[in-house]
């Protein structure tokens, strides 16, 4: 059952809401409309899963960092924990046209990720890896690296349950949500597009819910409005 501190009631915060100058703000949280094409509002945080989902202790989980970078590397939990922490304002929108607004992601930049593995000129695309089965999804570098995408663990406040992605998932807001991987485990730098688990079955590669990229072509086969991040 979803807490009661994750109903949204009333209207949705908006930025003008948002009075601590430390919180980046997404920029899709300005337009005036902001529900995308064919989506509409949930008040809830609905739990999507396509498999078993993991439960990783903070204690045993870490994140690997690889790929074209001049220092791949390696972090726990206590190290990830001592990086720099950022918040961010986003909206979130789920390729099953439900969106949750105002959600307030904590953890750490995905700039600063980069900047500590030094990106090499080659690489053009990331590829997250996750946990769950050797899950995976393709994203372009400028998705990644935009100012309002990070590595999350706090969601309003509280910790990500496992349901969500905890300990840490990916938070890319410029993207549909399977663009921001749950239970997130490798980040890889790459300089051609490679496909991740749904866009090998027809999801769209770049996912903008502006322009509503969900699939590549038509749903693919056996496409399930219940499956999903």
């Amino acid at each position: 059952m979803l807490p009661e501190d994750k109903y949204q009631t009333g209207e949705p915060a908006g930025p003008v809401d948002i009075t601590d100058e430390g919180i980046i703000i997404s920029e899709d949280t300005r337009r005036e409309n902001r529900i995308p094409p064919n989506q509409v509002r949930t008040r809830k945080w609905p739990v999507l899963q396509a498999g078993v989902i993991p439960v990783i202790e903070p204690q045993e989980w870490s994140l690997e960092v690889f790929g074209l970078v001049d220092h791949p590397f390696k972090l726990d939990w206590a190290q990830y924990r001592e990086l720099p922490r950022v918040r961010v304002f986003s909206d979130f929108h789920c390729v099953t046209r439900w969106s949750r607004l105002s959600n307030l992601w904590e953890g750490v930049s995905t700039q600063e990720i980069a900047r500590r593995a030094g990106v090499q000129p080659e690489a053009r695309f990331v590829i997250a890896h996750a946990y769950d089965d050797n899950w995976s999804t393709n994203l372009p570098l400028e998705h990644f690296l935009s100012p309002d995408s990070l590595l999350v663990d706090l969601h309003d406040g509280s910790s990500l349950s496992a349901d969500h992605g905890g300990p840490v998932r990916l938070i890319v807001p410029l993207l549909y949500a399977w663009k921001s991987a749950k239970w997130l485990k490798g980040i890889e730098f790459v300089s051609e597009d490679r496909p991740g688990y749904w866009e090998r079955a027809g999801y769209h590669h770049h996912g903008d819910p502006w322009r509503e990229e969900r699939f590549e072509d038509e749903a693919p086969p056996g496409y399930s409005e219940n499956v999903d991040f």
